[in-house]
């Protein structure tokens, strides 16, 4: 029972990732690039998180699904798996999301112009 909520993480995190294969937005687009942003992402995201918990603002919860493994005190193994796919989640969207906009006025601007119709 203990490994529900970080195998539900891995599973979200390879779903987002068959995303990202089919439609080539950000790991299959530019593999480099796309690391760096996950490791600059991650490493942003933890030291928010360490400097809430120094702070005591962020406290771990005792939850049944989780695997109670530590790596740090109030930092729990499920912690940078879930930071990871926050990045990964949030990357594909924009990627995906700036090229429907592009679509659209690509589309938009070739039916303004005529573009696409042949007597």
């Amino acid at each position: 029972m203990g490994m529900i909520y970080l195998a539900l993480l891995l599973g979200a995190s390879g779903c987002m990732l068959l995303l990202d294969w089919r439609y080539r937005l950000f790991f299959w687009r530019d593999p480099l690039a796309a690391a760096i942003v996950m490791v600059v992402g991650l490493a942003f995201f933890l030291t928010w998180d360490v400097a809430g918990i120094a702070l005591g603002i962020f406290l771990r919860g005792d939850g049944p699904a989780a695997t109670g493994i530590l790596l740090a005190p109030h930092l729990p193994i499920e912690e940078p798996v879930f930071l990871l796919f926050l990045v990964l989640c949030t990357m594909v969207l924009y990627t995906g999301s700036v090229r429907l906009i592009a679509r659209r006025r690509t589309a938009s601007a070739t039916a303004r112009t005529g573009g696409g119709e042949r007597p």
